[in-house]
């Protein structure tokens, strides 16, 4: 179980990244004060653990609803994570978060940013909903999924600890050492979701 734990822990906080997600949330936030920035930090987690925990619960239900085979949605999602890791590896991924985070800038109605662009989709984009769902299905019995959720909420909860403390990590972390670890993350992600085409194709096949 510990091994389960790591795994899904590994898996899911490449993909949502929470130190990723600091930078564009202190950029967002840093006209307000430390009150407004605390309160879209617990806002926007608990809206994307929200949706996550649906798709978790309810994925595979919805799944069988619309026709779609685990094993088919296993080699989408690994394909889908693999293009993110691409993006992660070349940078690709948090340019597109900061022109995302530029634009809501821009725009004077969007003051509350706690739903969009932080819940959805830098938090519960689909790549980490696909990853929810993958993980999920992947866990046999009751005690696999609890560890499973057990290791989403592991990940939402450093998520939330990352807003909370954006400054001070962009303070620590500087853009050379955050894109290193990025890169790093990209290639471990690439593997992760090399393996679940490969579960997938196995299976079909089978």
């Amino acid at each position: 179980m510990i091994a389960l734990f790591l795994s899904a822990f590994v898996t899911l906080f490449v993909v949502i990244d929470p130190p990723g997600c600091a930078p564009i949330f202190a950029s967002l936030t840093n006209a307000g004060d430390a009150v407004h920035r605390r309160a879209m930090a617990l806002r926007s987690t608990a809206v994307a653990s929200a949706i996550m925990l649906v798709f978790a619960l309810f994925g595979e239900d919805l799944l069988h609803m619309l026709g779609i085979s685990l094993d088919a949605f296993r080699i989408a999602g690994g394909i889908m994570l693999f293009l993110i890791a691409l993006e992660m590896v070349f940078e690709k991924r948090t340019q597109r978060r900061e022109n995302r985070a530029a634009e809501v800038c821009q725009s004077v109605e969007h003051e509350d940013i706690s739903i969009f662009p932080m819940a959805i989709p830098m938090i519960a984009g689909p790549g980490s909903i696909a990853t929810i769902m993958l993980l999920m299905s992947k866990s046999d019995g009751l005690i696999p999924s609890l560890v499973v959720l057990a290791a989403l909420i592991a990940v939402l909860f450093l998520t939330l600890l990352s807003l909370l403390a954006a400054g001070a990590i962009m303070r620590v972390l500087g853009p050379k050492l955050e894109a290193m670890i990025t890169r790093v993350l990209g290639v471990i992600l690439a593997a992760l979701a090399t393996q679940f085409v490969i579960d997938g194709l196995k299976a079909s096949f089978a």
